[in-house]
C-alpha cells in the first residue's frame, strides 16, 4: 500500500493527469505518486452537493476499503478530504470487466469458469474474515487487473458493503440488485455473509451457461423465483456440465441461509480445490455465444436506467420496486412498467422512489458514468463505483459518428412530417419520457402517431433543426446512449421566426445490424417539444 500522506493536500503528493471518466458529481482521472512515480486512479468526488448521510456513506466506504488487503480486490491507497473535494486513490485497473474478456477469449472451459468463481470465493472469503459484506456482488464490479493473459479478477464497488462482527445476524436494509438479491433480503429477515455466498451462485450459474438462473421481465415474479429458489438445469446446455459444478451452485443457492455453504468452505469444494481432476476442460461455445447476449441486454438496461435514473424523472411517479404507479393514460396510451434493472438499490433510493420523503440526494441515487479505472474500455457508474460500461473497442469513433447521423435523420423524419421513415428508426416498443406524456413513461408508437398525424407540418411553413454538443457514450458494440441540445427554428404561418431549444437523450441498440431508438427523454424545462414547437401553444 502507498505510504500515508504526509501533508493533507493531493497535489502534494499526486500529479493529476487524463480524464478516465465523470458523471454528475464526480470525476476519475490517472494520477502518478510524485514520490514513486507509479500510476493510480484518483476518483474525484464534489463534495459540495453531498448531505450529512451522503458523507457518512463515503467515510463508511473509505474506512471498508482501507481494511481490504487482498490481491483479488481493488485496492483503495488514499482518502483525501479537502474543501469542496474528496480523493479516493484507487488500484489503477485496466482490464475491463471479466464477462467481457471471457466473451473475447478464443477458449473458455469449465476449468476457467472454476478458476474465476475462485479469485471471486477468495475476495469474499477475505472480506468476510474482516467483517465486510459486500451486498453488491455482480458482473459489473468484478474487473481484471490488466488486460495481460491471466491477469487477476478484481472484486470492486464497496459502496453498500457494511461492517459485521463476527456471524452477525440483522436486519441492515434492503440493498443489492435485484438479481441478485437473495430471499432472506427480498423477505426482509435479518441476514449477514450468507447473502454474499447466494450471488455468487448467481455469477457461478451465468460463468456456465451464459444466462441467469432467475429471470422475468415482471419483478414480482423474479422476487417470487428467487425467494423459492426455483432455478433448474435445462437441457442441452447443462447437459455438460459436471455434476461437482451443479453440486457447489446447489450449495450456494440454498434458501436457508443457515444451510449454505460458507466462502471458506466452497474454497475446499473439490470442484475447486482439485479441478484438474474434477472440472471439464472442453470448449463451451454456446456458454461465450449466450454471454455475449446477456452482456449486450444488461448494457442496454443499464443504459436505459442511467437515463431514466439521470433525467430525475423517477421520484412520485414509481412504487419501491420502480415499477410505475400509473398503468394507463386517460387517452388510453400505454405506460410501461419498469420491471428489469440492473441498477444497485439501497433503502435511501427506495425512500425517495416512493415519495413518501423527500428524494435523497442525487449524488447517490443517479446512476450517470462517473469512475472509470485504466482506460476507455472500462467505465463505472454511481457514486460508489457501481455498473461497469465499456466504451473503448475498435471503430469507436466511427459507431459514435454513425449515432449522430442516425439521430439527425431520426429528427429529420419527425421534421418532415414522415410517420413511415420513423419508424423504421424507432423500436416499435421505444418508450419515453416527454412533457407530453405528464412525466410518465409511455411504450410504443401509437403516442407519437398521433403528433405526425395532427401536428407535423400544419402549423410551420419550414422547420430546422440543429444538434449542438452531442455527447455519445457507445456501450460495448451494439448499444449507445447519446445526450445533446436541440436547437429548433421555424417559420409560423404568419412568416414570422422562432427558436427554442430543449435537452434530449436517447439510447440505441443495434439489432440485425441496424441501429434503433428504444428509449429517449426529453427535458421538460423549456417550451420546445419533440415536434412542431408552435403546435403546443
Amino acid at each position: 500500500m502507498a505510504a500515508p500522506a504526509a501533508c493533507t493536500r493531493f497535489s502534494d503528493n499526486y500529479d493529476l493527469r487524463e480524464e478516465l471518466g465523470k458523471g454528475a458529481f464526480s470525476v476519475v482521472r490517472r494520477c502518478v505518486q510524485k514520490a514513486t512515480g507509479l500510476e493510480f486512479a484518483a476518483k474525484i468526488i464534489n463534495t459540495k452537493k453531498l448531505t450529512p448521510r451522503d458523507f457518512q456513506k463515503l467515510e463508511r466506504e473509505a474506512r471498508i476499503c482501507r481494511k481490504l488487503q487482498h490481491p483479488n480486490i481493488v485496492r483503495l491507497h488514499d482518502s483525501i478530504q479537502e474543501e469542496n473535494c474528496h480523493f479516493l486513490v484507487f488500484d489503477l485497473v485496466t482490464g475491463g470487466e471479466l464477462f467481457e474478456d471471457i466473451v473475447a477469449r478464443e477458449f473458455y472451459s469449465e476449468a476457467d469458469a472454476s478458476h474465476c468463481i475462485q479469485q471471486i470465493l477468495e475476495s469474499v472469503n477475505h472480506c468476510h474474515q474482516t467483517g465486510v459484506v459486500h451486498r453488491d456482488l455482480k458482473p459489473e464490479n468484478l474487473l481484471l487487473a490488466s488486460k495481460a493473459k491471466g491477469a487477476a479478477v478484481k472484486l470492486a464497488d464497496f459502496g453498500l458493503a457494511i461492517e459485521v462482527t463476527g456471524d452477525q445476524i440483522a436486519w441492515f436494509g434492503f440493498a443489492g440488485t435485484p438479481g441478485y438479491l437473495s430471499p432472506e433480503v427480498l423477505k426482509k429477515e435479518p441476514y449477514g455473509k450468507p447473502v454474499d455466498i447466494w450471488a455468487c451462485g448467481v455469477i457461478l450459474y451465468i460463468l456456465l451457461v451464459g444466462y441467469p438462473p432467475f429471470w422475468d421481465e415482471d419483478q414480482h415474479r423474479l422476487y417470487s423465483q428467487i425467494k423459492n429458489g426455483a432455478y433448474d438445469y435445462p437441457s442441452p446446455e447443462w447437459d455438460t456440465v459436471t455434476p461437482e459444478a451443479k453440486n457447489l451452485i446447489n450449495q450456494m443457492l440454498t434458501v436457508n441461509p443457515a444451510k449454505r455453504i460458507t466462502a471458506l468452505e466452497a474454497l475446499k469444494h473439490p470442484w475447486i480445490c482439485q479441478r484438474e481432476r474434477v472440472a471439464s476442460v472442453v470448449h463451451r461455445q454456446e456458454t461465450v455465444d449466450c454471454l455475449k447476449k446477456f452482456n449486450a441486454r444488461r448494457k442496454l438496461k443499464g443504459a436505459i436506467l442511467t437515463t431514466m435514473l439521470a433525467t430525475r424523472n423517477f421520484s412520485s411517479k414509481y412504487d419501491v420496486h420502480g415499477r410505475s404507479i400509473i398503468t394507463k393514460k386517460g387517452d388510453g396510451s400505454q405506460v410501461k412498467e419498469s420491471t428489469d434493472s440492473s441498477t444497485t438499490l439501497e433503502d435511501d433510493d427506495l425512500k425517495g422512489l416512493t415519495g413518501s420523503t423527500p428524494p435523497p440526494s442525487p449524488a447517490l441515487t443517479t446512476k450517470a458514468p462517473v469512475a472509470v479505472f485504466g482506460s476507455p474500455s472500462s467505465s463505472k457508474t454511481g457514486l460508489n463505483l457501481g455498473a461497469a460500461l465499456l466504451q473503448g473497442v475498435q471503430g469507436y469513433q466511427a459507431r459514435k459518428q454513425e449515432i449522430i447521423k442516425m439521430t439527425e435523420q431520426l429528427i429529420e423524419a419527425i421534421n418532415t412530417g414522415d410517420y413511415e421513415a420513423y419508424t423504421k428508426i424507432c423500436d416499435p416498443h421505444l418508450t419515453a419520457f416527454e412533457p407530453e406524456a405528464l412525466g410518465n413513461l409511455v411504450e410504443g408508437m401509437e403516442f407519437h402517431k398521433f403528433y405526425f398525424e395532427n401536428v407535423v407540418g400544419k402549423n410551420c411553413k419550414a422547420i430546422n433543426t440543429t444538434i449542438l454538443n452531442p455527447n455519445v457514450h457507445m456501450l460495448g458494440e451494439d448499444a449507445a446512449c447519446i445526450a445533446y441540445v436541440r436547437l429548433t427554428q421555424y417559420m409560423d404561418k404568419q412568416g414570422t421566426a422562432h427558436s427554442q431549444q430543449c435537452e434530449e437523450t436517447r439510447v440505441w441498440h443495434k439489432r440485425d445490424n441496424k441501429w434503433q431508438n428504444v428509449h429517449f427523454h426529453r427535458s421538460a424545462n423549456s417550451p420546445s417539444f419533440s415536434f412542431a414547437p408552435s403546435a403546443h401553444k
